[in-house]
């Protein structure tokens, strides 16, 4: 038979944090629980009907009024199983819900399609949450608005059995202690549009020496890593693939194409026009509803104070690569 397992079953991924255990054994419970309900139920209903079914020339059937002890048991044994599954559940869900004083608060916020992730000292990432293993974290989200408008996101990490909405102008929270190094799975289970099936992310837990010199590195780009190497890497990692065409097979349709875009002119929604350089990428990326190109509604969200100037740099270098 299938158990909770810390290495994942064929119903649940492996667990990885503390919370997974008590949440795994609650969902077998239940399982099984229905499961020998089914197979009691549907096997004396079979029983019954073969063994009682009408045969031609059997004796007339006897009419049976009740029997009071098995309508109590009936009664009392599923009742109290019910209040066993309330109360067990009631205070994983508390455990689900309240996050320990010592926990550090990171930010989440949901923005169309990507997950971005604010650390305590202010740094940033996109697309990847980073966490030390072993110390409770607490994640703060929040559905952050964008010129298409707000919609609800959520955050979900099976590998941690945790997952909450990100609503707009209203905070919500989850927290987690993560038992495993290594990269977890995160999706968006919330439907938020064209890009939803791409809002994915990942958590990489790792040691807390590791965790610690990581975000101290994130005050400056990769050494010895061009910079228009570096900006490919951003361009996928910051979600950009999923509304702009940067190759040939790339069918992003939301926003304009970059393939040769660098040095083109080109018209805007105003009525006038441009010619794209460096100071119009840099706009663009940080307030993209600034200047909007003719035929594309404004949705991209602005990253102004999210990303630092040596990424707006590479990503430019790169766009500037990309030619037809």
């Amino acid at each position: 038979m299938t158990m909770p397992s810390a290495d994942g079953t064929i119903f649940l991924p492996p667990q990885a944090s503390t919370v997974a255990v008590e949440v795994d054994t609650i969902f077998y419970f239940i399982y099984y629980l229905c499961l020998l309900f089914f197979l009691l139920l549907g096997g004396s209903a079979l029983y019954f009907l073969l063994k009682y079914r009408r045969r031609e020339g059997g004796p007339e059937p006897v009419p049976i009024s009740h029997n009071t002890a098995l309508e109590l048991a009936w009664s009392i044994i599923p009742l109290i199983l019910l209040v066993i599954m309330f109360a067990w559940g009631v205070k994983a869900f508390l455990n689900l819900s309240v996050a320990p004083r010592d926990a550090m608060e990171i930010h989440a916020y949901a923005r169309r399609w990507l997950w971005e992730f604010e650390y305590p000292d202010g740094n940033k990432s996109i697309g990847e949450l980073r966490v030390p293993l072993g110390r409770p974290v607490k994640i703060i989200l929040l559905s952050q608005g964008d010129p298409g408008g707000n919609v609800i996101h959520s955050l979900f990490i099976p590998a941690f059995r945790v997952k909450a909405d990100a609503l707009p102008n209203r905070y919500n929270t989850l927290w987690f202690q993560a038992t495993r190094l290594g990269e977890f799975q995160i999706f968006c289970t919330e439907y938020c549009g064209a890009g939803h099936s791409d809002m994915l992310a990942k958590v990489v837990v790792m040691e807390p020496d590791g965790f610690k010199k990581w975000l101290d590195g994130l005050n400056r780009p990769p050494e010895g890593m061009p910079l228009a190497k570096v900006g490919e890497e951003l361009f996928t990692k910051f979600a950009c693939v999923t509304c702009h065409k940067n190759r040939a097979d790339n069918a992003a349709v939301i926003g304009p194409s970059l393939i040769g875009a660098f040095g083109r002119t080109e018209g805007l929604a105003d009525g006038s026009s441009v010619v794209i350089d460096e100071n119009y990428l840099r706009e663009s990326i940080l307030q993209p509803a600034a200047k909007v190109v003719k035929g594309y509604q404004p949705v991209m969200p602005p990253f102004q104070g999210t990303l630092k100037d040596w990424q707006v740099t590479a990503l430019i270098e790169y766009i500037k690569t990309l030619k037809q």
